[in-house]
């Protein structure tokens, strides 16, 4: 595999406060990895940087080897990225299927059609297609975020706290929504602070404190690591 995500250096200020220092990660095609740390670690702010939501004070974002670091959200998304929040905010008097046509493809109205009647299928919302986003679960609400990013067809998907406020039950069909996902190609970058959803995922683990990154590896290796227990996992 090669690396499709890497940024070197990245830093962010807010005035005084860095939120993320010298940041060095990478992300490789087809890989699914976490993001994991303490709230403040400077994880949102590592994804608003890749998408171009924040520009750095200093350092590079390579996608494929080119630097978009400072780029307009629309340029970082024509490069094949896809972002979801962890606040889901679908446009609410738009119906499902409606909220599917946002996306700007480039297709004709029958191919884009019937990728908006798979997505919906794929991912559990074509019995809710005619209802107003706005009637939606929590959960449902992330699944129509994601279906939409994916009328994209990206070659990388961030993914933000997926797990929060979402159903347990429906959250097991999330989990193998994104398994999927992955397994047909696309590269994802999770953050989540639920760790049986990381480790049910990821098949590597990135941790950030203090807008640094302190260790990369397996789950089971960087849950064992003191650095972690007493950053993150409280010593458990």
């Amino acid at each position: 595999m090669s690396e499709l995500l890497e940024t070197n250096g990245l830093k962010k200020s807010f005035g005084g406060i860095v939120a993320v220092d010298g940041l060095d990660i990478s992300v490789e095609a087809g890989e699914l990895v976490g993001l994991i740390g303490p709230n403040g670690s400077g994880k949102t702010t590592t994804l608003n940087l890749i998408t171009g939501l924040l520009s750095p004070t200093d350092g590079e974002i390579l996608l494929n080897g080119t630097d978009v670091a400072g780029k307009p959200p629309h340029v970082v998304s024509n490069r094949g990225v896809g972002r979801t929040f962890q606040i889901s905010k679908p446009f609410g008097r738009l119906s499902v299927y409606e909220n599917m046509l946002v996306p700007n493809v480039s297709l004709d109205a029958e191919e884009r059609d019937e990728r908006i009647h798979r997505l919906l299928d794929e991912l559990h919302l074509a019995e809710v297609a005619d209802e107003r986003a706005d009637a939606l679960s929590g959960g449902q609400k992330k699944l129509l975020e994601l279906a939409r990013v994916l009328m994209l067809d990206p070659d990388l998907v961030l993914l933000d706290e997926p797990a929060a406020g979402v159903n347990p039950a429906l959250m097991d069909d999330i989990i193998e929504d994104i398994k999927r996902i992955n397994e047909r190609g696309t590269a994802i970058l999770i953050i989540e602070h639920d760790m049986s959803v990381i480790r049910s995922l990821s098949e590597r683990v990135i941790v950030m404190n203090a807008g640094k990154k302190i260790m990369t590896g397996p789950f089971e290796e960087i849950r064992a690591d003191e650095r972690v227990r007493e950053a993150y996992l409280g010593g458990t």
